[in-house]
This record gives structure tokens, C-alpha cells and sequence, in this order.
């Protein structure tokens, strides 16, 4: 089996599995409910829950409400109405990594969180749309910071996407801005990059909670990410884990 033919499948799998566990976030269910499907759907299809091989680290999901960004602890406490969860989940398929994440708003849905959802996916698309050969890291952060400060949000910059494969987490690291320094990362066919669009309502600075490994903004504005594995190919950008 091919570097392609397995990641492709292994997406598959994991966008599907997105899907269901995006159906799950609502008022009353808790994260570590999610977190049980996730790693049950995982094991079903005959793969691997990578992120409980990072060291340390027990879950097979991140789960992240409100301000809090990434590393979230899946826990006991129910969801409210309001709540902006994210899901960052991975499976291990063939020896090949994928990485996945997406934002669900618990209703009611105020129009500025609307907004704000929209143009995280959005620059997750324009981000995306740069990933083709000899493009660099440089311009897919570019056009990722574009589309949020012209929006009036803030990109992350304490945090970045991240080649993929054989590891869950390679080089070339990937910010959600325009970093002079990731222009000597050129793009090229056959290629796979995690490329992960992390924002904020307010100011982007982060703070790292008590328990050692959730990150949330420091002014305690909503955060939004949303992240999909992507293949380079000689036609451009092939997404592995879209929702299915």
C-alpha cells in the first residue's frame, strides 16, 4: 500500500468519524462522553488513537470550550448552551498519521460567533488553496493571517500545523501567520501537511491551565480551530479528512 492509499483511506475514516462526534456536542453531553466514541470508532475500524501515544497524554481526543484552544483534557463537565467546542482527534492507519479538528457552536448561535466560525473555516480554505508545489510554508500562513485581521480577529501565533506521516508531528512546522522564516520551507508533490487554522475573537497570547497541558487565551476571549490533513499533489491540494 502506497504513502497516498493509506493516508486517503486512514482520512476517510477520520473525517467520518468527525462528523459523528460533531453530532455529538450538545447541551448536557460531556467531553469525556466524546472522547469515549472517539476512541471506541477508532479501534472498531482497526486503527490506532495516536494521540494517546504522545507522551503522557491518556485521550484520544483533545476537547477545547470556549477560550481554551488546544490540549484540552477531556472532562466531566456537561456542555452549556453558548459553548464553542473544539475536537482535535488523530488516528494512527498503516503506519500513516492523520490530524483533524473542528469547531461546533452549541445553540443559540449569536451572529458575531456565526461570523467568527466563518472565517475560521475561511482561512483554513485560503490556507489551504496555497498548499501546492513550490509554494512555501511562508504563503499558507500569509494567506491564512489575511483573511482573519482583515475580518478583525487575531491568528494564534504560540502555535502551529505541522508536517504529517510516518510521525504525527514533523517538520515543516506551520503558523497561522506570515513568519519570514517559513519561506525556506518549499511545498512539494507528495508531500502532507496538518494545516491547522487557530484564532481568536480577542488578543491571541495564551496561557497554559493547571492541569499542565490545556492552553487558553489570556484575556479569556472564544478561540476556534479547525484543521485537516492535507496531500500535496502535482494538481494541487487533496483534503484526506474532510467530513464524509
Amino acid at each position: 500500500m502506497t504513502k497516498l492509499q493509506a493516508m486517503t483511506e486512514g482520512g476517510k475514516r477520520l473525517g467520518h468519524i468527525k462528523g459523528l462526534l460533531a453530532g455529538m456536542v450538545k447541551e448536557g453531553v460531556t467531553p469525556l462522553e466524546i472522547d469515549t466514541e472517539a476512541e471506541k470508532l477508532i479501534k472498531e475500524g482497526g486503527d490506532k488513537p495516536n494521540f494517546k501515544m504522545e507522551p503522557g497524554y491518556r485521550h484520544s481526543t483533545c476537547i477545547n470550550v470556549n477560550q481554551g484552544i488546544v490540549h484540552g483534557i477531556p472532562g466531566n463537565t456537561p456542555f452549556k448552551a453558548g459553548d464553542v467546542v473544539k475536537i482535535d482527534m488523530g488516528l494512527l492507519h498503516e503506519g500513516y498519521h492523520l490530524d483533524t479538528s473542528i469547531t461546533v457552536a452549541i445553540p443559540p448561535i449569536s451572529p458575531h460567533v456565526a461570523k467568527f466560525l466563518e472565517v475560521c473555516q475561511s482561512s483554513l480554505d485560503a490556507a489551504i488553496f496555497e498548499a501546492i508545489p513550490g509554494h512555501t510554508v511562508y504563503d499558507i500562513g500569509l494567506a491564512m493571517q489575511t483573511v482573519v485581521e482583515t475580518a478583525g480577529y487575531n491568528v494564534i501565533r504560540d502555535l502551529t500545523g505541522h508536517g504529517i506521516g510516518r510521525k504525527l508531528h514533523m517538520e515543516p512546522y506551520i503558523p497561522c501567520f506570515a513568519d519570514t522564516k517559513s519561506k525556506k520551507f518549499v511545498l512539494s508533490v507528495d508531500q502532507t501537511v496538518a494545516i491547522e487554522a487557530m484564532v481568536a475573537m480577542g488578543d491571541w497570547h495564551l496561557v497554559e491551565d493547571p492541569d499542565g497541558w490545556t492552553l487558553s487565551t489570556q484575556d479569556g476571549s472564544t478561540t476556534a480551530m479547525i484543521e485537516e490533513t492535507v496531500y500535496i499533489t502535482a494538481d494541487g491540494p487533496k483534503i484526506l479528512t474532510g467530513l464524509n
